[in-house]
């Protein structure tokens, strides 16, 4: 069955996006990367050298340019301003690339999103062309504006970047679902394997996360986790679960039919 994930009309087929930062070295990342099985990579263009740094190691030289789609990112960047001109430093860096992901933050102890300078920098990068999948709150009225804008992609935080906490308000993530007509990515708070598989149950397009693969014990096998969970709980949303039954247990073998042995009970 062909299930792809589609974003600024191209196709993916693994709905785990990850990012290169926070490894402990190079040959560590590319291994994480190989075991994910993610076609979509995250670069912080703010920490990254992609060639603005000349002499110094290159991302790109580890990367095959045939297997992945770069995903610039405006990491550390507080305000519309930088954000704006650091993607237009990455269009240049990677050739007129225009697909890329926005984040402005409003502080850097919660790294909580500013939705205020995030519309604006989205307006403005939409009009010049960029395809912006965009880092939000879980806010559903903040989403459904980011979209109106012209987004290919809205990005609402499951919790704190970094944190680890899971996905916290599954209710705010499930109107954004609902609603959205572009695809939905949870991006930001996954911790472990269990989150992943419940952001897809829930209907969420795919998952992007760094910190918990990097900062995993072996970030290479936790990778492979993250993509059999994003895989599995992909399945179980289109499969679709059964319906909670509080308070009723229903036997899950036939009930009618059965051979009597004629014992009262039996």
């Amino acid at each position: 069955m062909s299930d792809e994930l589609i974003i600024a009309g191209k196709s993916y087929a693994s709905r785990l996006l990850v990012g290169t930062g926070k490894y402990k070295d190079f040959d560590e990342t590319v291994a994480a990367l190989d075991a994910s099985g993610a076609e979509i990579v995250t670069v912080a263009i703010r920490r990254v050298n992609l060639g603005q740094h000349a002499g110094q190691p290159n991302l790109l030289d580890f990367l095959p340019k045939n297997r992945y789609t770069l995903l610039p990112n405006t990491a550390g960047c507080y305000s519309a301003d930088e954000a704006i001109r650091t993607l237009r430093l990455a269009r240049e860096l990677l050739d007129d690339h225009r697909l890329v992901k926005l984040e402005v933050l409003g502080d850097p102890t919660s790294l909580y999103p500013n939705v205020r300078e995030t519309i604006k920098a989205a307006e403005v990068l939409v009009n010049e062309g960029f395809d912006v999948m965009v880092y939000t709150s879980d806010d559903p009225i903040a989403a459904r504006e980011l979209e109106a804008i012209g987004c290919c992609a809205i990005m609402p935080l499951a919790s704190l970047i970094g944190s680890g906490m899971g996905i916290l308000n599954p209710w705010n993530l499930q109107l954004i679902i609902n609603e959205a007509k572009v695809p939905v990515l949870v991006d930001a708070g996954v911790g472990t394997a269990s989150d992943a598989a419940i952001a897809m149950e829930l209907g969420c397009d795919g998952v992007l996360m760094n910190t918990a693969i990097a900062a995993a014990k072996d970030p290479v096998l936790m990778a492979n986790a993250m993509r059999l969970a994003v895989e599995a709980g992909r399945s179980a949303y289109l499969a679709g679960r059964m319906p909670k039954r509080f308070y009723s247990a229903t036997p899950s073998s036939p009930s009618e039919g059965v051979i009597s042995t004629g014992k009262p009970g039996v």
